[in-house]
């Protein structure tokens, strides 16, 4: 019997995980820029977390968590997104006190839903995300939606559509709540279990139903824009005033709803326009979640963030044809022939990468045709020959893989003149 991946997950291979890395290294290179610090939580946390901040109407609660018991009877689940656990941790470690406020965070790890796998959705996924919590601003808004922009652009992507909304304070959402009752009740039969479900719980999780998305009443749904009072109609204006300022173009959606509880006020998504990226096109997702602090246990806090699926990121950029600029070569590759020049090579090959050079050599017997095909594979830019005559004589002969060009040089200063060289 051969043991595979578990469905819905996937190994990142040598010549795969490069890109990750590279993708990895620009998100921390450009939170350094926005001043944002990582942060590290656990991969499973107390189920009651994510009933109390994403909701139990949601479909992650409802059926994508996993779910379990411990040895000690207390029901865990895997994170299945990184804002609750940002949250906890926050009013945990009472960083509301503080002195620089907002505080400004991001997280990079897997999380885990149970969904139907399919292209670029797994049921083991890896996020980046950044949460600011600590301000009202609308400006903090513009600035977290520029984090993600800025991190998709940075590594080549153009065929990008930011859709922004909001959905109001508390008042401005009672307000849309009973109206989208009123509209729905009438023909609530005719939906699925869920939007039955969800009618009193939280109407406007109907809207994000993809079962029922066809069905002629979501096209005629009050729209939560109509419902702002004014205090949330000049925090919208503020945050687009903002995006103008910032060069970054968007467009306002009065029916994109966030799937999580938590979201009020600015709600956005970026989505790729490139063509066979797939019929889901969301890259990026996230929102303002004011009253999440408070709702597991802490003072109050407004907070807003987003979370994007390094895979999805990936998806996007093959779509694009984006080449990344991966260097895979290699500095030196050692060629030795004859015994005591391959037992040489074992210290200068660790010399060379304790100078800082990517360096390889041969750990196959292979004759010195196929150690050079091999440094050939391996992209390496020089090819250091060490033969018995040469360690007699106490020299290496050092070939440019690019120009054919042969030096010679001796032995005791190879790796000193190796480091002018290049």
């Amino acid at each position: 019997m051969s043991i595979r991946l578990p469905r819905g997950t996937q190994d990142i291979l040598p010549g795969e995980i490069e890109k990750w890395h590279l993708i990895e290294e620009k998100a921390r290179e450009l939170c350094a820029k926005f001043q944002y610090r990582e942060i590290r939580t656990p991969i499973f946390e107390h189920t009651e977390l994510f009933l109390r901040s994403v909701g139990d109407t949601t479909d992650i609660v409802q059926k994508e968590m996993y779910t379990f018991e411990d040895r000690g009877e207390r029901s865990l689940t895997l994170r299945p997104e990184g804002t609750a656990a940002v949250v906890r941790s926050f009013v945990e470690h009472k960083m509301f006190g503080d002195a620089n406020q907002p505080v400004k965070l991001y997280y990079m790890g897997p999380m885990f839903r149970y969904e139907r796998p399919q292209a670029g959705r797994y049921r083991q996924f890896v996020q980046f995300g950044v949460e600011a919590i600590g301000s009202a601003d609308p400006a903090i808004d513009a600035e977290v939606i520029a984090v993600a922009m800025s991190l998709y652009q940075s590594l080549g992507l153009k065929k990008l559509k930011l859709v922004i909304n909001s959905l109001g304070d508390k008042e401005s959402r009672a307000a849309h709540r009973d109206a989208l009752i009123n509209h729905f009740k009438p023909r609530i039969g005719e939906f699925c279990n869920d939007c039955q479900n969800r009618l009193e719980k939280n109407p406007m999780r109907i809207l994000d139903c993809k079962q029922d998305r066809d069905h002629k009443l979501m096209a005629t749904a009050p729209s939560i824009i109509d419902y702002l009072n004014e205090d949330s109609k000049h925090y919208f204006e503020k945050v687009q005033q903002y995006l103008r300022d910032l060069n970054i173009a968007f467009e306002v959606d009065s029916n994109l709803v966030r799937g999580l509880d938590y979201y009020n006020h600015t709600a956005f998504e970026i989505m790729s326009d490139a063509e066979g990226f797939g019929a889901i096109t969301t890259l990026c997702g996230g929102g303002r979640y004011n009253g999440l602090t408070e709702e597991i246990g802490g003072p109050e806090a407004p907070g807003i963030g987003f979370a994007m699926s390094i895979e999805r990121f990936i998806a996007a950029l093959e779509a694009e044809k984006v080449e990344l600029p991966i260097d895979k070569a290699i500095d030196c590759y050692l060629v030795s022939l004859g015994e005591e020049a391959k037992d040489y090579t074992v210290g200068l090959l660790h010399k060379l990468r304790l100078a800082g050079f990517s360096a390889e050599r041969d750990y196959l017997d292979r004759k010195i045709k196929a150690q050079f095909k091999a440094a050939d594979r391996a992209k390496a830019k020089y090819v250091a020959v060490l033969g018995e005559d040469e360690l007699k004589a106490n020299k290496i002969n050092l070939k440019s893989m690019d120009t054919g060009e042969q030096t010679e040089f001796d032995l005791e200063t190879f790796v000193e003149k190796f480091a002018e060289l290049l």
